[in-house]
């Protein structure tokens, strides 16, 4: 699935540069908003632009609760440009643990993109990052616990990002459908 990679990755001088770019980040996320395309973005200013892809079995291709699904890695910048930002304020899942909160939720604004947040449980709600997939279904379910944020998307896909290495998501098939797996 071919997507459109919406950033600008810039090279600064400044040894403040990744400061104002965390800044930035932190800036967007307290207005609920988010780069535009398939991202996850920490709270550092650091950027994983990710790519959709989908893998069939050869003799299972034609049954697309078969499918299986992996989040592949473009680029990854500390010094970037949104060229689009996006709302992330259609939440629809929240769940609380040990001090920390897993949002998901949609954009509802930009063609049900679907987003999933993990961020602290304070006021704020300071955020520790946060992942966007154009090409997923807005997330209507999340769960939190020691090790992970599991997001269950609106299609029945079930993404699980450990806490501390969102970038190695795991995209499994929904439990709904148990076919047998070779």
């Amino acid at each position: 699935m071919p997507s459109t990679i919406m950033v600008r990755v810039e090279t600064f001088d400044a040894p403040s540069s990744a400061d104002l770019v965390a800044g930035l980040v932190n800036e967007r996320w307290r207005a609920r908003e988010a780069p535009y395309g398939g991202f996850i973005v920490f709270a550092d200013g650091s950027l994983s632009v990710r790519e959709l892809m989908r893998s069939s079995p050869h003799d299972r291709l034609h049954d697309p609760r078969a499918e299986e699904w992996y989040w592949q890695e473009i680029l990854r910048a500390t010094a970037w440009t949104a060229v689009d930002w996006l709302d992330v304020d259609g939440m629809f899942a929240s769940c609380a643990y040990a001090g920390s909160r897993a949002m998901a939720g949609e954009s509802g604004a930009h063609g049900s993109i679907g987003w999933v947040a993990l961020t602290r449980d304070d006021d704020e709600s300071t955020l520790e990052w946060l992942a966007v997939s154009c090409y997923a279904n807005p997330f209507s379910e999340v769960t939190l616990d020691a090790t992970a944020v599991t997001a269950t998307s609106t299609a029945g896909r079930i993404w699980t990002f450990p806490r501390h290495a969102p970038q190695q998501v795991k995209i499994t098939e929904d439990p709904a459908y148990p076919w047998p797996r070779r």
